[in-house]
């Protein structure tokens, strides 16, 4: 497969018909399939994460699904440390690779580097993390902003975890992280890959996002929820965070109706497509998208680029 590229990247927001078309694409290329959602990779989040199926990774070989233990973190680099031997695997194999899911650090990670991880004393560590609970979000990105503006201009405003990383790598080295990532290369040759994403209109993806959650309760998401709550987990790992995990575990404590909790897992699921949805406008504009929901139309649109860049 010299010069040719034998990686596809799948992208798009939850609910817009990637587990489908990444099995299209697989078999349409000879590929197998690579997980790149950063919670489809820890184990127990079956239905909450909605992991393809077993029926679904029975025909395509499936990798890094269910690989992690929730009651650790698995960062953006140990992904790409895994992908990267996954995909070195394949290439061993003369297979080619179909990247999908909606975690856009994973695959900017692959397509454009990553920073170099400067070690974080753990003094510093907990200093953070007792000045985020005295002040509050506010005060910490309030910090971040001082440390590095324009990494901490492109983070959500609720999103402590990225904050508290600028926070942490300005006071153990003086540094802004921005200016580490603009130091970084691609992890992968840049004629090997190519791109696509779903972006579908948002009002019919959400009216989607709703039905599906319904048949997630329907699936067992509630009992799901109440396996990892039995695991007395830390709450602050990344794998309790899954969209629609924390009403859920609200609800089994009694602090919400289980009304409520699927309410609030619906619009907590929305406005996390809507953050899929701004990241991939801004760091991939240049990505051929495929607009509709339609599962024919779908493939169709996919299988045109297929055969436009990969020659399928």
């Amino acid at each position: 497969m010299a010069g040719a590229p034998d990686i596809l990247f799948l992208a798009g927001p939850t609910a817009s018909g990637k587990t489908a078309l990444s099995l299209h694409a697989a078999r349409a290329l000879g590929a197998e399939i690579v997980n790149a959602d950063s919670m489809q990779v820890y184990d127990r989040l079956c239905i909450l994460s909605a992991r393809p199926t077993p029926q679904e990774m029975e025909d395509v070989p499936h990798h890094l699904f269910g690989v992690i233990d929730p009651a650790t973190r698995c960062s953006v680099g140990e992904w790409a440390r895994l992908a990267l031997e996954v995909l070195a695997g394949l290439r061993a194999r003369g297979r080619r690779a179909v990247f999908v899911g909606g975690t856009g650090l994973y695959f900017k990670a692959l397509t454009q580097g990553l920073a170099p991880a400067p070690e974080i004393p753990p003094a510093i560590r907990e200093a953070v993390r007792r000045d985020l609970e005295a002040g509050g979000l506010e005060a910490l990105r309030a910090e971040a902003q001082r440390h590095d503006p324009v990494g901490t201009a492109a983070i959500e405003p609720g999103d402590r975890q990225r904050l508290q990383r600028i926070v942490e790598i300005g006071r153990a080295t003086g540094r802004a992280l921005s200016e580490l990532h603009a130091a970084t290369e691609p992890l992968i040759d840049p004629q090997s890959w190519r791109g696509i994403v779903i972006s579908p209109p948002r009002e019919a993806l959400y009216e989607r996002i709703e039905r599906r959650f319904d048949r997630m309760m329907e699936a067992g998401a509630l009992d799901e929820a109440r396996a990892i709550a039995a695991l007395g987990l830390d709450p602050d790992l990344p794998a309790m965070k899954a969209v629609g995990l924390p009403p859920l575990l609200a609800h089994l404590k009694g602090e919400i109706s289980l009304d409520e909790a699927v309410e609030i897992a619906k619009r907590d699921t929305r406005r996390y497509a809507k953050r899929q949805f701004t990241w991939f406008s801004n760091q991939h504009p240049a990505w051929p998208r495929i607009e509709g929901l339609d599962p024919a139309a779908q493939r169709a649109e996919l299988s045109a680029h297929l055969i436009r860049e990969f020659k399928a």
